[in-house]
This record gives C-alpha cells, structure tokens and sequence, in this order.
C-alpha cells in the first residue's frame, strides 16, 4: 500500500523508476505497445475475469493478489475497478529529435485539460509534446484523462521551477524557427496579438510546425510568445472572452491532419 500510494506522486515515481497505472484499459493500453508492465496488483475476482489479459504478459511478471479494500485504500481511483499495473519508466516513448509535429504547452495546470489534450495530441499525430511545467503528464489524473495516451506518445518536460522551464521552452522554440519550423501561437480574438493573426484554417498546416498553448488564466507567457513565427485566432463568438484551452486545440490539432490527408489526397 505505501508502495503504491508513493507513485501517486512524482518524488515516488523517480524513486521508483515505476509509473503507476489504474485500471483494466491503461493495462490494455500498455499491452499495445511493445513493452509490458513489470507488476501486477489485482483482486482474485479481476484476476478470474481477466486471464485473457494475463496470458499477454511475460511469466516473469510478478502478480499481486490483494482484497478490494486494499485496493481502494492503495489507489487514487475512488472507484478501483481491480486491477493496477506498474510500468518501468524507461519504457515510456522516447522523444523524437527532428519531429516535424510538435505540441508546445505552456505551464498548464489543470489534469483534465492536459489529458484531453494528451489524447487529441495523438488522434492528430503529434510527434512529441514539450511542457513547460504545469501539471505533471504522468500523474494519476492525467493518464485517467488522457485514456492512455501518453503511453504512445512522447514528451518532454521542462524546468524544476516555472522560471527555468519558460526558459528551456523559449530555447526549444528558438531552436525549432532555426531549423525550419514554423512556431505558431495560438491567440485570443480581439488581443493585442490577434492583429498579426491569421485565422486557423488560413495558415498552411501541411509545413513543420510547432503549435504553441498557453496557460488556461494568464495565457501564453511573453517570453514564449515573443519565440513564435505565426499567430492564429480561432474566430468564436463575443457571448464569451475565450475558449478552454483543450476545446480550442481539438480544431487546432486536427487541422493539420486535414491539410496533410487533403495534400496527400491530391
């Protein structure tokens, strides 16, 4: 129980090289990738219903069989359904260093906002996601949010302190303009910024690209802003002064996608 209660937080994961996952679909999200949880935590009536899955892992895998009640107490699941499953942190995707896709995000700080984006960064086919700090892509309430996708989806986390990662980000982006890549910012209608801003759908999403967001209450950080090549808008209504930061980037994301098949199309 003090093992796994430790990966709830991200000191506990580094100590123990381990991520946790809860839940039958991030084990079968795991079992998609080429590599396979280490352990194994279950109540005997998961482990009943489930052989299927069990028959997928090594024999080496080491299975722990417990009672409900100490799943419950061991989890941040309110609900366990009966299974966790421990994954070495080296398994995770590694980055990728010529990506020509890249999700930039900018200190976000709420769980729910980062998995969904996490998930929609995937169904677009983004080649990496770099974070500037913010909520930590591998906690418990980011990978439920995020259905798993940060288990085939590479990213880099930056920064021990807010400071240090806006500063690692601005070189990142640098970086990325050197190289070729147009780095867009997404900006709110009517900002000082949206002047130079083009509507999403006018700029050529089918180039290398780096899509940069920003923090869901104070926006895209000056310093990063000042980093980007292109801006975009995406034009809504004046009944609300700005959409949610993960709503605004399904549109955003799956863009691309649409250009690029379009072009291929062609």
């Amino acid at each position: 129980m003090r093992r796994l209660k430790a990966l709830a937080s991200r000191e506990g994961r580094q100590e123990q090289a381990s991520l946790l996952l809860e839940g039958t679909h991030l084990l079968q999200e795991v079992l998609r990738t080429p590599h396979r949880p280490k352990e194994i935590v279950a109540t005997s009536i998961w482990l009943e219903r489930h052989a299927y899955l069990l028959q997928a892992l090594p024999a080496q895998t080491f299975i722990h069989q417990v009672t409900p009640s100490v799943l419950e107490a061991s989890l941040t699941t309110v609900n366990p359904d009966g299974v966790a499953s421990l994954l070495p942190l080296d398994a995770l995707p590694k980055t990728v260093d010529q990506a020509k896709f890249v999700l930039a995000l900018d200190r976000l700080q709420d769980p729910g906002n980062l998995g969904t984006l996490l998930r929609t960064a995937l169904a677009a086919e983004v080649e990496v996601v770099w974070l500037a700090g913010g909520a930590d892509p591998l906690s418990p309430k980011v990978l439920r949010a995020s259905a798993g996708a940060i288990l085939h989806l590479p990213h880099q986390r930056f920064g021990s302190s807010e400071q240090t990662a806006v500063e690692q980000m601005a070189e990142q982006l640098e970086c990325a303009a050197d190289r070729g890549l147009q780095v867009v910012a997404a900006v709110v209608p009517g900002s000082s910024a949206a002047n130079a801003a083009l509507p999403y759908w006018e700029l050529d999403w089918r180039e290398p690209t780096v899509l940069v967001l920003g923090n869901e209450g104070s926006g895209l950080h000056p310093c990063l802003q000042a980093c980007c090549t292109h801006y975009v808008t995406l034009p809504h209504s004046a009944a609300v002064e700005s959409l949610n930061v993960a709503a605004a980037a399904s549109p955003l994301l799956l863009e691309r996608r649409r250009a690029t098949m379009s072009s291929s199309m062609q």
